[in-house]
């Protein structure tokens, strides 16, 4: 008896406590649907029912650039959520990412929304299934928390996801208007998609670049999820996607993980079948590039998946599509409510499947890893900076690392060479063994070449972190025996004398390029070498930054302070020399040794210029060597005396309308009276179109007329062709994101601080001849540089002789030419110090 009255009593207050649990029509005032939430209340929305329930658990884990709060959810049945941490760490130890024996009983099923924010339903499907989720009166649900946890991030790019809504609800017609031509159906630039920072934080898993990915990082590896989805849309006339994935798949990826896609992509289909909505599967979204919302799961061991809803910002609430039907934010809610039910349905009636074959995955790797290669070699003659910066991205994936247990030979392929030879293997190298957890991830990083089973791909075919960050690398095919981690010696950062007749510091990494934007804005007048040089039994290499006490003797004794305090903040070993007479070289006084004038910088903004290229422009200079700039926008920017600035960014973008034949004369007369362009990837076509500069896609006029005359046979091959075979036959003609090995002239300012060399990313056709006059400071040469990823028959021969980084010089200024984007996605790291050149060292 006492039995059945403790069972009526809880049954009881669990009603009573979900009868407080508002819907979020009850909270919000308004059916999920008729309008879009903005993110403060959405947050209320996930406290309100964290609060009156007592299996949801609600935790923020970080904030983004514009301070809004990023959150979890974490539901299951009361019965686990009083053991929840208890969970977590069993779960980790049952996969090896923790020491010990842990026994899961559980599956974990990771819900993403909104990453991009103006593909704004997610959020408000997000609402929809937490309240589904904690509703007593559905039997089915809660038998489904008896052995799930699921986790619930409601919004992963807030910024993106508020500046998209606050327009859409400034704009929009009322009633909405269903017509795609009225302009709530017309996003302004940058658009809703990327966040503060203007990235796409679905591209950013991998890399770590976004204060909420690096945040979030945290949170997923404290879990490591079986199922991960990301909640997507696409154009409004497409019906809904879910998984199978199409090809290419990432060789790595296993055959569980493919046949459980599609054994949820069936259980989705039922629902959909049932509701007769529209939907397909195994198109489009491939599974390859390692930074997405599903890949980067799927190399993790999860089984990770995007689902696309039709809509995105242009949909609003509603939106006529091209078969004439309606498309209404309340059919979007109810497709992706639907789809994450489904899933988490399926991660309950497969638990102990998944389970085990996620404990199987990761002992795989840890015993026995896949790949072709045991051990990758990081070595020491790489500077300080770069094994530095890899070791930060290293532990922000909780890869392992270590160090020889003794010096070797080995027979391993060379990045640099790209070729396999013996090598020397030292004991302060770096070592990442992949017999551990993160094995197949660690493959898919530092591949030297992606494998394509199919070279129709969503995105770039190539991204190894040796040739991204420029490092001497090697791989080899056996794992090597690691010590024990030692601490290294700490040295001051300043040595030499005291109140020395100048300070030196190397240059050749971002770190020194943050150094220097430091000094500048501390007022230190700073000098440069324009060459290598010798002194008090130390070599120097060019760029080296020479600060002297002449020039800055209105700072007093402050002069040594600031950069006694710069060396500290930043890492810098600074050495004071006692004299400016070198032993070799040229001396301090020499005009080979250059002021470094503070450059006044700005960059362009708005309609034309590509929001993503803006913004990685932005986040440089704001997040990563903390200079200050000044944005202009286009619509203006003709208004503009350029004659106070020095240099003049232009990130990709299609400039025509900005810079007709006057306005490009006009910006010809401003270099030429010392001014400095910096021109990135497409933003170079503008001046490849105009006589007043030398840049050109053609060598001469015959290589102009032939490549036309290609072009057009090529074309009237392509009518000839069947019409399902014209996307696969254009692929002859394209770069997909690949790594080409070009020369580089390291004697001038835009190469200081490189080898002879520079790993490039090429996209799509921007192909430039070598400069006839300028220099050509870095360049491909033959098609057989390509070292890694796609590149189409033709595409190739029209990358052969092509210019990646060239400087046009005009009077007194200069024209940068930067073919290929050296701060793309800010992961290509060896690119940032070519930006750093040209933003501070060339026309100096």
């Amino acid at each position: 008896m006492k039995n059945i009255l403790f069972f009526i009593t809880l049954l009881v207050f669990s009603i009573n406590s979900f009868s407080q649990s508002k819907s979020p029509k009850e909270f919000l005032g308004y059916e999920l649907g008729d309008r879009f939430t903005r993110h403060h209340q959405v947050v209320d929305y996930f406290n309100h029912i964290a609060t009156e329930n007592n299996n949801v658990k609600l935790v923020k884990y970080g904030e983004t650039y514009e301070n809004r709060p990023l959150h979890l959810a974490f539901i299951t049945a009361p019965k686990n959520f009083s053991k929840l941490e208890n969970l977590r760490t069993n779960h980790l130890k049952s996969i090896g990412i923790l020491e010990g024996i842990g026994n899961s009983d559980v599956t974990i099923v990771w819900l993403s929304y909104n990453v991009h924010g103006n593909e704004a339903v997610s959020t408000e499907a997000a609402m929809k299934t937490l309240y589904a989720l904690v509703d007593p009166t559905n039997s089915e649900i809660k038998k489904w928390l008896e052995n799930t946890i699921v986790i619930i991030d409601p919004c992963l790019n807030p910024d993106g996801r508020d500046r998209y809504v606050n327009w859409y609800n400034q704009y929009q017609n009322k009633p909405f208007n269903i017509n795609p031509d009225s302009k709530e159906h017309h996003e302004p630039w940058p658009g809703g998609r990327a966040n503060h920072y203007l990235f796409d934080l679905n591209r950013d898993w991998a890399w770590a670049s976004q204060v909420e990915t690096q945040s979030r990082l945290k949170e997923y590896n404290k879990w490591m999820p079986h199922i991960h989805v990301d909640f997507h849309e696409q154009g409004i006339n497409n019906p809904y996607y879910f998984a199978p994935a199409a090809e290419p798949y990432h060789e790595i990826i296993t055959d569980f993980q493919r046949d459980f896609q599609v054994e949820i992509g069936k259980n989705h289909a039922k629902y959909f079948d049932k509701n007769g909505w529209l939907y397909f599967t195994k198109e489009v979204f491939d599974l390859l590039y390692p930074s997405y919302g599903d890949t980067y799961p799927l190399y993790n061991g999860a089984i990770g998946m995007t689902y696309e809803q039709g809509g995105s910002g242009r949909a609003g609430l509603g939106i006529k599509t091209a078969d004439d039907d309606v498309l209404t934010l309340k059919d979007r809610i109810e497709h992706h409510y639907t789809t994450g039910l489904s899933t988490i349905e399926m991660a309950s009636l497969n638990a102990d499947k998944l389970q085990q074959e996620l404990i199987a995955y990761f002992k795989k790797a840890t015993q026995n890893s896949s790949g072709k290669y045991k051990s990758y070699v990081i070595s020491s003659n790489n500077s300080k900076d770069k094994i530095n910066s890899l070791k930060k991205l290293l532990d922000t994936h909780q890869i392992k690392y270590g160090s020889p247990s003794s010096s070797s030979s080995a027979k391993a392929f060379d990045y640099k060479n790209n070729s396999t030879k013996n090598v020397r293997i030292k004991e302060n190298d770096l070592v990442i063994n992949t017999n551990q957890p993160k094995s197949n991830f660690i493959n898919a990083l530092f591949e030297p070449q992606t494998k394509l089973v199919d070279s129709l791909t969503y995105d770039i075919t190539a991204w190894s972190i040796p040739y991204s960050r420029g490092l001497e690398a090697y791989a080899l095919t056996k794992a090597l025996v690691l010590k024990e981690v030692s601490t290294n010696v700490v040295e001051p950062n300043v040595s030499g004398v005291k109140k020395p007749y100048a300070y030196l510091t190397k240059w050749n990494s971002i770190e020194d390029a943050s150094f220097l934007a430091y000094l500048l804005q501390n007022k230190v007048k700073v000098r440069f070498s324009t060459s290598a040089f010798s002194i008090e039994g130390k070599e120097y290499g060019a760029g080296t930054l020479i600060i002297t006490r002449k020039g800055n003797e209105k700072l007093g004794n402050k002069f040594d302070v600031i950069v006694s305090n710069a060396a500290n903040k930043f890492d810098r070993k600074v050495i004071g020399v006692t004299s400016g007479f070198v032993s070799k070289g040229k001396d301090f006084g020499s005009s080979s040794v250059r002021y470094l004038k503070a450059p006044k910088v700005v960059v362009l903004s708005g309609d034309g210029v590509s929001s993503l290229g803006f913004g990685e422009v932005w986040h440089f200079f704001e997040q990563q060597i903390n200079y200050p700039i000044t944005v202009l926008d286009t619509d203006y920017f003709n208004r503009v005396d350029l004659s106070q600035y020095d240099v003049l960014v232009l990130p990709s973008g299609y400039y025509g309308s900005i810079f007709n034949k006057n306005k490009l004369d006009e910006l010809k007369t401003w270099v030429q009276k010392g001014g400095r362009v910096v021109a990135i990837d497409r933003a170079l076509s503008t001046f490849a179109s105009s006589d007043a500069f030398e840049l050109s896609k053609y060598k001469d006029d015959d290589e102009r007329k032939a490549k036309e005359k290609e072009r057009k046979e090529q074309q009237e091959k392509l009518v000839l062709e069947r019409y399902d075979n014209l996307e696969r036959k254009s692929l002859s003609n394209i770069t997909t994101g690949s790594i080409f090995k070009a020369k580089m002239d390291n004697s001038y300012p835009l190469g200081f601080g490189y080898d002879n060399h520079y790993y490039t990313l090429r996209q799509g056709n921007n192909n430039f001849a070598y400069l006839t006059e300028g220099v050509n400071v870095s360049v491909i040469v033959s098609k057989n540089d390509l070292v890694s990823g796609f590149a189409g028959v033709n595409a190739l021969k029209d990358i052969e002789t092509s210019l990646v980084f060239g400087v046009e010089e005009k009077g007194r200024g200069a024209v940068i030419y930067l073919a290929d984007n050296p701060l793309f996605r800010s992961f290509w790291e060896n690119g940032k110090l070519i930006f750093s050149n040209a933003i501070f060292m060339v026309g100096q």
